[in-house]
C-alpha cells in the first residue's frame, strides 16, 4: 500500500460516526431512460423535426448566396382587399380613389395618368364654383347673336350646340347686372360650368360676383380670367375686390404692379379711381386726390369714363373740406353724364369725343349745345 492510501485510510479513521451506524438508506435508483446522458446526446423526441432542404446557414460568417435571380412575382400575388396587384402595364397600381397615384408614393413617377377627359377638365377648372347649381332659365327670344361678335369669336373652339347655350347664358348675365345681379350671377355660373377655359366666361363670372359682394371669388376669378388671357385691364376691379375684402394695402400693391402705360385709356381711368378709393380706406385724403389727378381730368372734354372720374374727384374734395369746389365738380359730372347721353338743354357747350377702335386710335369730336 502506497503512503497515500495509506494516509486516506487514517483520516477517514478520524470521522465522527453515524448516527446510522454508518449505514446509508437504500433509494432505488432512477430508470436509466427517464434520465438523459449528460455525456452523450439528448434523447429523442416523440416527433421527428422535418429536416431543412439545404444546409444550414453557418453563422459565424456570411449567409450563403442565393443561387439565381429571385422570382419575378408579377401577377401571381394574392387580391389584398381590392387592391390592386403590381402586374401588367396598363393597370392602376396606387391604392387611392380612382387608382390615381399616391401623393407620397415613390413609384408615382411611373404611373402614366390617363387623359382628362371634357367633364374632368371642366370640373379642375371650376374648383371655386358652387358643387351644386340648377340653371336658370332663358326666356325664347334670347339668341346666341345677341352676344357681342369679339365673344362669340372666343367660343369657337366650343361644339356648336354648347356655344350657343354659353353664348345665351352669358347675353342673360349682361341684361341683369344692373337690375338683378344675383340671377346675373346664376347664368354666369352656368356658363362657367360649361366653358370653364374660355376666358371671357370667367371675366363674366368675376364681374357677376363682384356685382353680388363676393369680393373673393371675383379676386380668384380675375386671376383665372388674367392668367387665361394674359390681358390686365381689369386690373381696377381687381383692386377694388382687395379693397372688398379689406385689404387696401395690397390693393395699392396689385396696382403698382403693372404699368399704366400698358393699359388702354378707359382702364388707366379705372385704376386711379380705385387706388384714390384705397387711399381713402387708409385715411390718405392728400394722396386720394393726387391719385385722380391724371391728364383725363379734363372739364372741357366728356369721354365715357369722365362722369365716374369728375364725380370721385368731387368725393375726395368733401373728404377735405372743399365743398364748393367739389359741388362745382359734381355739376360739371352731371353735365358730362347729360352730354353723352345726348340729354343737353343748356347754353353750355362741351365736346364729347368717341374713342375709335381703328389702328389710328384718333378721337372724333361731336358737339353738344
Amino acid at each position: 500500500m502506497s503512503e497515500a492510501d495509506d494516509e486516506k485510510r487514517k483520516s477517514d479513521d478520524r470521522r465522527p460516526p453515524r448516527k446510522d451506524s454508518g449505514k446509508r438508506p437504500f433509494t432505488p435508483r432512477r430508470d436509466s431512460t427517464s434520465r438523459p446522458d449528460r455525456t452523450g446526446q439528448r434523447p429523442e423526441r416523440s416527433g421527428q423535426r422535418p429536416e431543412r432542404s439545404g444546409p444550414r446557414p453557418d453563422r459565424a460568417g456570411q449567409r450563403p448566396e442565393r443561387s439565381g435571380q429571385r422570382p419575378d412575382r408579377g401577377g401571381d400575388r394574392p387580391d389584398r382587399g381590392g387592391r390592386p396587384s403590381s402586374g401588367g402595364p396598363n393597370e392602376r397600381r396606387l391604392w387611392t380613389k380612382d387608382g390615381k397615384p399616391a401623393r407620397n408614393d415613390s413609384s408615382a413617377s411611373r404611373f402614366e395618368r390617363p387623359p382628362l377627359t371634357e367633364e374632368e377638365l371642366r370640373a379642375r377648372e371650376l374648383r371655386a364654383v358652387r358643387p351644386r347649381h340648377d340653371d336658370p332659365l332663358i326666356p325664347d327670344d334670347v339668341t346666341p347673336r345677341d352676344l357681342d361678335k369679339i365673344a362669340r369669336n372666343e367660343l369657337k373652339t366650343l361644339n356648336k350646340e354648347n356655344a350657343d347655350e354659353v353664348a345665351r347664358h352669358l347675353v342673360m348675365a349682361g341684361r341683369l347686372i344692373e337690375e338683378n345681379p344675383e340671377q346675373a350671377h346664376q347664368h354666369a355660373v352656368s356658363a362657367s360650368r360649361r366653358a370653364g377655359r374660355i376666358g371671357v366666361v370667367r371675366e363674366t363670372l368675376a364681374i357677376t360676383a363682384y356685382a353680388t359682394g363676393d369680393f373673393a371669388l371675383a379676386l380668384r376669378e380675375l386671376r383665372t380670367y388674367r392668367r387665361i388671357s394674359g390681358s390686365n385691364e381689369q386690373l381696377a376691379l381687381m383692386i377694388d375686390s382687395e379693397r372688398g375684402i379689406g385689404r387696401p394695402d395690397r390693393a395699392l400693391e396689385v396696382g403698382r404692379s403693372v404699368e399704366r402705360s400698358t393699359l388702354s385709356v378707359p382702364s388707366q381711368v379705372a385704376v386711379a379711381i380705385a387706388m384714390s378709393g384705397a387711399r381713402l380706406d387708409l385715411g390718405q385724403p392728400d394722396a386720394a386726390l393726387t391719385e385722380l389727378e391724371i391728364p383725363q381730368l379734363n372739364p372741357d372734354v366728356a369721354y365715357s369714363y369722365s362722369p365716374e372720374l369728375f364725380d370721385a374727384y368731387a368725393e375726395v374734395l368733401d373728404e377735405l373740406g372743399q365743398d364748393d369746389e367739389a359741388a362745382r365738380w359734381r355739376e360739371r359730372a352731371e353735365r358730362a353724364d347729360a352730354a353723352l347721353n345726348g340729354d343737353t338743354d343748356g347754353d353750355d357747350t362741351i365736346e364729347v369725343f368717341e374713342e375709335m377702335d381703328d389702328e389710328d386710335d384718333e378721337s372724333v369730336p361731336t358737339e353738344e349745345g
